[in-house]
């Protein structure tokens, strides 16, 4: 059973989660429409996965005995700059969810749950590459710069973890 505290967090990461899935959602669309098709693949693939994590963490509040609440999100931006500046992005919002994820251990030792806080251990090592993906793609942009962006949008979805499903 969680503790209120627990299902709360939990909650919380359904929004954060699910904000992931339409922000990449936006950004694959904003991709698609500026001729970037690798790219928005890449996105979409992003999108999906967030999309995942959010049903994992609803049906873990669920089958732990707690109610998973389906928010509200606000909405994502629709333009970028560039693609460097998207990905920046990206960064900075997988950097957030690290940290949120982080908070829920913290507060799972708080709460001596340490059934949740095992079950979140995934997540702590889904950020890690997470992170590591997205600074790739960044090292790969800097490499390229703007106006060479045909080739790297067509190779862009060769720089998914092997361990990341393509669907």
């Amino acid at each position: 059973m969680l503790s209120q505290k627990i299902e709360e967090i939990c909650n919380r990461q359904v929004e954060r989660e699910g904000y992931s899935f339409i922000l990449y959602l936006a950004m694959a669309s904003w991709a698609e429409t500026r001729g970037y098709p690798g790219i928005a693949r890449w996105l979409y693939a992003q999108a999906d996965e967030e999309k995942m994590h959010m049903l994992k963490f609803i049906a873990y509040i669920n089958e732990r005995g707690g109610r998973a609440v389906i928010p509200t999100f606000r909405k994502p931006p629709e333009e970028y700059e560039s693609v460097q500046k998207l990905f920046t992005e990206v960064l900075k919002h997988e950097q957030f969810i690290t940290g949120s994820i982080h908070e829920i251990v913290e507060r799972c030792l708080e709460e001596k749950d340490y059934t949740t806080h095992n079950w979140v251990q995934w997540f702590v090592t889904e950020q890690i590459e997470e992170e590591s993906s997205v600074m790739d793609i960044l090292d790969k942009l800097n490499l390229v710069g703007e106006k060479n962006m045909y080739m790297f949008d067509r190779d862009i979805f060769g720089l998914r973890s092997e361990a990341e499903p393509e669907g």
